[in-house]
């Protein structure tokens, strides 16, 4: 082991350990890719969470749990003889080189938004030369990201050929046009007997929506983080205020819970 205490070599070395039949830790030799794969993404949006409260401190703790979830896929292909960590960070250096050879090379970009569509050709070519025979402008979406994030990169894909809205107007028309026939089909019948359109409609809506926040350059991940926070600042509020008023939530009608929500509001702006 690297003498350095705080080397990757010492980390490769506690999970080569955590994962040895002679000794080792029987939750992590259960793991499998699948088993760890929703940890990982739960790492990754906990590393946005800490960089959405600007606290550094935390982000220090989040990536280092991200990083874990890449040395236990690693641990695991080698067990399997597949590949290791080395490997991984091998694949990863070739890669930011080959795509950067304005960097590393003696190509140029003239700005930003160049090296963008020039990102986007080298990985199509390396899609090419690996036998990917989908010539779509959709191709290389990958299925596993979060839906909203699917969204907008397809968007963004059709909108380099020309297939997008001119502007935010006409899609928060569409928005309108959308939520308006999710509510024909609230109407329209019982919900147990129209889930199925309720859905698709719904789908629509939010498809709409991702595409206005592409339109505002607005990161819709980010943008729904913010209004959960926002929901749960006030609700906490709202119960606090309650409590001090010597009432519980529960027991208020609905008018009443949105009284408290108004005082939330005008607390958290100042103007109680």
């Amino acid at each position: 082991m690297n003498d350095n205490p705080h080397s990757i070599q010492r980390l490769l070395a506690i999970m080569a350990r955590l994962r040895n039949p002679e000794g080792g830790c029987p939750w992590d030799l259960q793991q499998d890719f699948a088993s760890i794969a929703p940890y990982t993404i739960e790492e990754a949006y906990e590393v946005a969470d800490a960089i959405d409260r600007n606290d550094l401190a935390d982000l220090k703790d989040e990536l280092g749990d991200l990083l874990l979830q890449v040395v236990f896929h690693a641990q695991m292909a080698q067990e399997q003889g597949a590949f290791g960590f080395d490997d991984v960070v091998a694949s990863i250096c070739d890669k930011m080189t080959r795509r950067h050879p304005h960097v590393f090379d003696d190509s140029t970009v003239e700005d930003a938004a160049a090296q963008t569509r020039e990102w986007e050709a080298h990985k199509q070519r390396e899609r090419e030369a690996a036998g990917d025979a989908d010539t779509s402008a959709l191709a290389g979406i990958a299925r596993g990201m979060p839906e909203w994030q699917r969204a907008v990169k397809l968007q963004a894909r059709a909108a380099r050929v020309g297939f997008d809205w001119p502007g935010p107007t006409p899609v928060i028309a569409k928005l309108h046009e959308e939520i308006e026939e999710v509510r024909v089909e609230f109407a329209r019948a019982p919900l147990a007997d129209n889930h199925a359109r309720l859905q698709d409609e719904i789908g629509d809506v939010l498809f709409v929506c991702s595409n206005l926040a592409r339109h505002a350059k607005v990161d819709p991940g980010a943008a729904l983080r913010q209004a959960n926070l926002k929901f749960e600042r006030r609700f906490r509020a709202m119960e606090a205020l309650s409590a001090a008023d010597g009432t519980s939530l529960p027991e208020l009608s609905l008018e009443q819970q949105e009284a408290y929500w108004e005082r939330s509001k005008r607390i958290e702006r100042g103007q109680a």
